[in-house]
């Protein structure tokens, strides 16, 4: 029995496989107490954890405890004179010439922000150690302001850790109840200012982290659970608990992640592996692109960059993907200047869309497919409560009162914007990377992706719609497909030529020996790792970089010269040119994985039943552009392999509802996935 549950902003989703039946359930997500949604689920299933012979869990523990600031209090020790590096940044402010531009706060104040006299060269040579004797002074201070993390980041510590060591031993000595987390243990990549910020903002997480993962690997070892635990990452893995607790940044893209990853490997299996994967959930959407059934893995990564604000980098192995606050409890709003937008503010799932009557007022996304007749009203929140109609009413009254109109008028509205939205943050991990969509299958799950899936694609110009099984629990299924995974990266600047390849060869079977010890350290077979390697390399003179796969073994010349080719292949697909220059090793990235067994998906049996049968209903949707049409209506559940139609239509069950336009072709491959084809 392999469990994995997923904890989203308003829904908390479990998936049991046993012996090839597929159970899930979906329970209200339950702020601040996490792991009670979890719970919750455990039982509404009827599960027994002592029978679990595998468990992951996905979390956004980490993200929501950045975004709502409720993390620890957290300071920071650094080289003297870089105290204000956080204060600092960067000038990449979004609006140059906007006068009352305000940076935002860093997460450490001023005051909380502590230097020690040590200093180390570019390139790790040690120029003034360390006086440890100064952390007396700070550590007295930083208990007296009742700190409760310290980030630890020194002048190139990503070349040579050493002082950073010292530094952090010393420290834990004096404030031995207190996190202390250090740089060179979450990001070895310099930029001084990117640096610090990961460290600072892993630390301001990290005691929230190890709360609730403890106190969830303590619920399930009461309940019997009688294996460990794994708790997804944000890089597209999964790592034990000792492993997130150690580097909690690497889940701040936790439970986005494994859908990706689920995507791709589902396109492996039915021999789909370009994929635009589309996940859209109560809170947000996410979408990611899936090349040749690899999913694209950055370190380029930010939290609340926007039009208006910088952000914050987050220097951690993430899964290349865009998220917008726009989900099915997205709010639908008016302007000063009287336009209506939807998003990024959201009901969440307490009170939720107005539908749920617990006391929403306020017109959502789910509302508007409710008013469309997309969504059942006797299967909404899978058929347990009727929906508040007149609250609903209500409150797209109070909107077309004030945009004119009528109340489906306002629900179009409200779904084409959405769609708008999510429209442009697809073509932002496609056209936007020198991708086609013309060439992929967009693939759509979450609880919402499907309802939006066919009108976003034909907008995109994709070639087919794929709507997984289970699809509304999709995430969750992704994480019972995924590797124990560990990225370790490191910088350190040499030319991309032959008479670097022994440099180049002996730094990444260094970098490899560094990764090997730490997942052996935290329990991970020695015998059952297999490591990748990469590399983020650019021209000469360049800012960005690109990463691209790199051979294993040893480094030679002919190794070098197919490295550079790839390179430029994927320099002129992206940025559609190539330079003369020379090109320059940035980054060496080595990626340590360790096989956990995996149950693919079954085979769905046939019945010899028609298609005829599993068509329950008509009734009356609104298209929005394709027209009202009387639809057909097919239970998902009576659906076989192999049977095909035309919509209108919506194939529904108390989790998902797929909406198909006029005209378009579906069918149900042998696993019980949604074809929908779209040229």
């Amino acid at each position: 029995m392999r469990v994995a549950s997923d904890v989203g902003g308003t829904f908390t989703d479990l998936v049991c496989i046993e012996g090839g039946t597929i159970r899930t359930v979906k329970a209200d997500t339950t702020p601040p107490n996490f792991e009670r949604g979890v719970l919750n689920a455990i039982d509404k299933g009827g599960l027994d954890p002592k029978s679990f012979t595998f468990f992951a869990h996905g979390t956004t523990v980490v993200i929501n405890a950045l975004l709502s600031r409720k993390g620890a209090r957290a300071a920071l020790v650094t080289t003297r004179g870089f105290r204000d590096v956080l204060e600092i940044a960067r000038a990449n402010r979004p609006d140059l010439f906007n006068f009352a531009f305000d940076k935002p706060a860093p997460f450490v104040p001023r005051h909380l922000r502590a230097e020690i006299t040590e200093r180390m060269d570019y390139q790790g040579n040690v120029l003034r150690a360390p006086e440890l004797d100064e952390l007396n002074d700070i550590a007295r201070s930083f208990a007296e302001a009742g700190v409760e993390a310290v980030a630890v980041c020194l002048l190139h510590a990503y070349v040579n850790p050493e002082h950073e060591r010292l530094v952090v031993d010393h420290l834990q000595a004096l404030l031995p109840q207190v996190e202390i987390v250090a740089s060179h243990r979450v990001c070895r990549e310099w930029r001084e200012y990117e640096r610090t910020s990961t460290t600072v903002l892993s630390a301001y997480i990290s005691p929230v982290a190890k709360r609730y993962l403890g106190k969830l690997e303590q619920e399930m070892a009461a309940r019997g659970l009688p294996v460990r635990p794994y708790i997804m990452q944000s890089n597209g893995g999964v790592a034990t608990v000792a492993g997130a607790i150690g580097n909690p940044i690497s889940m701040v893209e936790s439970g986005p992640a494994s859908g990706m990853l689920g995507a791709a490997e589902l396109g492996r299996m039915i021999g789909e592996e370009n994929l635009i994967a589309l996940d859209i959930g109560g809170t947000t959407a996410k979408c990611a692109l899936v090349d040749q059934g690899r999913v694209r893995i950055t370190t380029e990564y930010r939290i609340e960059w926007d039009h208006a604000s910088p952000g914050y980098p987050i220097r951690t192995p993430v899964v290349d993907l865009v998220e917008i606050g726009n989900g099915g409890g997205s709010i639908a709003w008016i302007d000063p200047g009287g336009r209506l937008h939807v998003g990024p503010q959201s009901a969440g799932a307490m009170p939720g869309p107005a539908a749920y009557g617990r006391g929403g007022t306020e017109a959502t996304t789910t509302d508007a497919n409710l008013l469309l007749g997309r969504i059942n009203p006797d299967l909404f929140l899978g058929g347990e409560h009727r929906p508040d109609w007149n609250a609903v009413n209500t409150a797209f009254q109070r909107l077309a009162d004030r945009l004119g109109g009528t109340v489906q008028d306002v629900a179009r509205g409200v779904v084409r914007i959405a769609n708008h939205n999510m429209v442009n943050a697809l073509k932002l991990v496609s056209l936007n990377k020198g991708y086609d969509p013309r060439e992929f299958t967009l693939i759509a799950f979450g609880g919402g992706g499907a309802m939006h899936a066919v009108t976003l694609a034909k907008e995109l110009g994709v070639k087919k719609v794929l709507v997984p099984v289970n699809a509304s629990v999709f995430s969750a299924w992704g994480m019972l497909m995924s590797e124990l995974r560990r990225d370790f990266i490191r910088t350190s600047v040499v030319g991309l030529e032959a008479a670097s390849a022994t440099e180049i060869s002996d730094t990444f079977a260094e970098v490899e020996r560094e990764a090997i010890e730490q997942c052996v350290a935290e329990g991970i077979d020695r015998d059952s790792l297999h490591l990748e390697r990469y590399a983020d390399l650019r021209y000469f003179g360049q800012e960005h970089t690109i990463k691209i796969a790199v051979q294993s073994g040893s480094i030679d010349a002919a190794a070098i010269e197919k490295a550079s080719a790839d390179f430029n292949a994927a320099h002129k697909r992206e940025f559609t040119f190539v330079l003369p220059n020379a090109v320059e090793l940035v980054n060496y990235h080595v990626v340590a994985l360790s096989s956990i067994d995996k149950q693919p998906l079954a085979r769905k049996s046939a019945t010899g039943r028609t298609v005829a049968e599993a068509c329950v209903g008509r009734r009356t949707v609104d298209f929005d552009e394709a027209g009202i049409h009387e639809a057909d209506i097919y239970d998902l559940g009576r659906l076989e392999p192999g049977m095909a139609f035309t919509g209108p239509a919506i194939i529904e069950d108390a989790t998902t509802t797929i909406v198909v336009t006029p005209g378009r072709p579906v069918s149900m491959d042998a696993y019980g996935n949604i074809h929908i084809v779209m040229e």
